[in-house]
């Protein structure tokens, strides 16, 4: 990305580009993108989940620690492993707050918003899109997305494709010189 506070939006899902609200996750120095209410409330709106309230302060705390309770969850269904009892719980508490909500038009809140993330990531988790989920191979990236061609190594940023494939032609070239 030529931005790097830019939102993602070609993970796949919502839930998915709401993992890529950190760009570099593993990586010595992480990119925080949801740093502000307005920028949780760009994102929001970009994502098609406008909220009817302002955000605050405390809505960026919440949308963080979903997004890496989410990251757990993506992550553990990639490697399939179990996730963590406290992802686990923070998405199920997530999940309380979309009881009795029957809305049209923009939600109430951040919490309603952040519910309907944690629904989608549920359903698909628990549905054939599992089986579509990849993690990019980039060491310091690792972002796991949509990928639904089966085929796909990098996630859909230039610059993890780009690299990974120097080190792959890097490391051909090596062989064949040795």
């Amino acid at each position: 990305m030529t931005d790097p506070d830019a939102f993602r939006t070609d993970g796949g899902a919502t839930w998915l580009n709401l993992l890529a609200t950190q760009g570099q996750s593993f990586g010595p120095h992480p990119v925080e993108r949801l740093r502000s209410p307005d920028d949780l409330g760009r994102w929001l709106a970009l994502m098609g989940l406008p909220v009817s309230a302002r955000p605050d302060g405390h809505d960026v705390e919440r949308a963080q620690a979903l997004r890496e309770a989410l990251r757990d969850l993506a992550m553990a269904a990639v490697e399939q492993r179990a996730p963590s009892a406290d992802a686990l719980a923070l998405v199920d508490a997530t999940l309380a707050a979309r009881a009795g909500l029957q809305v049209d038009g923009p939600l109430p809140g951040v919490a309603a918003a952040l519910a309907e993330i944690a629904t989608q990531a549920t359903v698909a988790l628990r549905g054939p899109d599992r089986a579509l989920l990849r993690e990019c191979d980039e060491r310091d990236c690792r972002w796991v997305f949509l990928d639904t061609s089966g085929r796909r190594r990098w996630c859909p940023a230039p610059a993890c494709a780009s690299r990974g494939r120097v080190r792959a032609y890097r490391a051909r070239r090596d062989v064949t010189q040795t």
